[in-house]
């Protein structure tokens, strides 16, 4: 029989498929008689005679995990953004750093020239002074009070005088400090740090631009991103949720590394869902190792349910692969075989394959259709 005869077969159009049942058999030849096909007008049914050659087997059971696959697209983790800021206001006189490049924790990013520096300063300088005088005050203030020559309320406001200079001059220091000035040498330029390791990912300033509130109307110049842990957002349909549980497991597919695969679980499935598309949107924590996840690029998302659903495994010489379907026979009887289109799944040691759809455990299937097929182009 021909190879279209095979295709007839396996699409359901078995109109004829032997018109050689006059074949005699010669003994002499000492090879057995072909097998006779015969259409019993059932789509994908079909009568053999010599069935025997063809051995059923039952399909195994595994217990798998239900499992989705999901497409998504890799975005930073929030939690792990951090803007850079300047608290003092004025002009940017140097950029040392740019878009996409890697920062390590205080590191200084960005210089402004800022007249804040200036007045903080002369702040700490008269609160200096200030506390100075308020000291010396209180000195000759004890000294006559030992002696009797004023009175009691005299000292004590004196202490008052000096505590409040003291207080004066901790703030002052504390504002120099905060804008990263170092009181004991001096600068208008203040230099803005790193404030985590990690990748610039938003820049909004340029060379000579402004800073801080006062000139640019927004304290953030630049955004890091720690992106040794990313968030991939996928879009669920809503028949498909009640699959999705948070803390399942998903194992991420890339199309750029083949071979790597990575794991992550699901953190938040959202509570809002797009009324035009039906979905949902679901969010997973995959690890970042060596950075190979990029932000926006697109990766398939396979999720791990923690239950588990008996599957029908049957030897992979069982699966007939026509035309992007997969077909398996099952006998129904007699001489009688029955073609039946099932899901194939991944394949395991030993020459098996996992069935997700069509055949239940324990129903029996031809175990090799190359067999069949071999009977088939010989009629």
């Amino acid at each position: 029989m021909t190879k279209p005869v095979l295709q007839l077969l396996a699409a359901g159009a078995l109109c004829v498929l032997i018109s050689a049942c006059d074949k005699k058999f010669d003994p002499a030849a000492g090879a057995p008689p072909h097998p006779l096909v015969v259409d019993v007008s059932q789509a994908g049914q079909v009568a053999i005679d010599h069935a025997e050659r063809f051995p059923a087997v039952p399909a195994e059971s595994l217990a798998l995990p239900d499992t989705l696959a999901v497409t998504g697209s890799v975005n930073p983790d929030i939690s792990r953004e951090v803007p850079v800021i300047s608290l003092a206001s004025g002009r940017i006189v140097g950029i040392h750093t740019r878009l996409d490049d890697y920062v390590r924790k205080g590191q200084v990013l960005l210089q402004v020239q800022s007249p804040d520096v200036t007045n903080a300063f002369d702040i700490y300088l008269k609160a200096k002074s200030d506390e100075h005088l308020a000291n010396l005050a209180l000195a000759r203030a004890g000294d006559l009070y030992q002696h009797g020559a004023i009175p009691r309320a005299q000292l004590e406001q004196a202490q008052n005088a000096e505590d409040d200079a003291q207080a004066d001059l901790q703030a002052a220091s504390e504002q120099l400090r905060t804008l990263g000035v170092d009181k004991s040498h001096p600068s208008n330029i203040v230099n803005v740090p790193a404030p985590i390791s990690g990748v610039v990912v938003a820049q909004n300033v340029t060379d000579a631009s402004a800073a801080g509130m006062a000139y640019a109307g927004t304290s953030n110049l630049l955004t890091i991103a720690d992106l040794s842990q990313v968030w991939i957002i996928c879009d669920v349909y809503e028949n498909d949720l009640p699959k999705v549980q948070l803390g399942q497991r998903a194992q991420v597919h890339l199309a750029e590394y083949p071979d790597r695969v990575l794991t992550g679980r699901v953190s938040d499935i959202g509570p809002i869902l797009d009324p035009t598309t039906r979905t949902a949107k679901v969010r997973m924590e995959v690890p970042n190792p060596g950075g190979i996840l990029r932000l926006g690029m697109f990766v398939t998302a396979t999720i791990q349910s923690r239950a588990r659903t008996a599957r029908a495994v049957v030897p992979a010489a069982a699966i007939l692969h026509l035309h992007d379907r997969d077909w398996v026979f099952v006998p129904t009887g007699g001489n009688h075989f029955q073609r039946v289109e099932v899901a194939a799944g991944s394949m395991l040691p030993g020459g098996k394959q996992i069935l997700l759809a069509g055949i239940a455990p324990g129903q029996k299937v031809v175990g090799n259709v190359l067999a069949l097929e071999a009977a088939l182009e010989a009629q």
